[in-house]
């Protein structure tokens, strides 16, 4: 008998302390990459992009965050618009948006500013990348995408207005 009482009070011990957990669980926040080939990481194994290196500066930064990689090679602003409920998960907090060059070598319309203003009425923070953020970087032999080591340097170059956009 008495050892069925200490197992009762272990467990509504038990049933209590999991009825406290949901309370203190902080949810990492998010950051989605958003953007064309140099944030998909192109000809870069996943973990060599630049979403993947931000992240993990920003972890040994001490902030508990995810990055998603949302970026497609090839895309345009256009296809960034069609698929942004999709690639930004409610929730998210910043989005760092590589509009890239593929709207002018397509000839299709640039929507950087609707993209923009949408995702502020979503509540979500804009971190822009510029393409003038990808000079003085090692580059493949393409010209055009990064090698690791720069989507490092470009990673180290996010994490300060990334981390900035978080805090605020």
């Amino acid at each position: 008998m008495k050892k069925m009482r200490v197992n009762a009070r272990l467990l509504a011990s038990i049933a209590a302390l999991m009825m406290l957990l949901p309370v203190g669980i902080a949810h990492a926040a998010t950051v989605v990459a958003l953007g064309a080939s140099n944030t998909a990481g192109k000809g870069v194994s996943p973990s060599e992009a630049y979403p993947a290196q931000l992240e993990a500066i920003l972890r040994a930064r001490g902030l508990d965050v995810t990055v998603i990689n949302a970026g497609i090679s090839g895309d345009t602003t256009g296809g960034m618009m069609a698929r942004l409920d999709s690639a930004v998960p409610k929730g998210t907090r910043v989005v760092i948006l590589q509009p890239g060059g593929n709207d002018l070598r397509k000839g299709a319309r640039n929507y950087t500013t609707e993209l923009v203003s949408r995702l502020r009425t979503m509540g979500v923070k804009v971190v822009m990348l510029p393409n003038t953020m990808l000079r003085g970087k090692p580059h493949q032999v393409d010209g055009q995408h990064l090698t690791p080591e720069g989507y490092r340097m470009l990673a180290q170059q996010l994490a300060g207005p990334v981390s900035s956009a978080l805090r605020n």
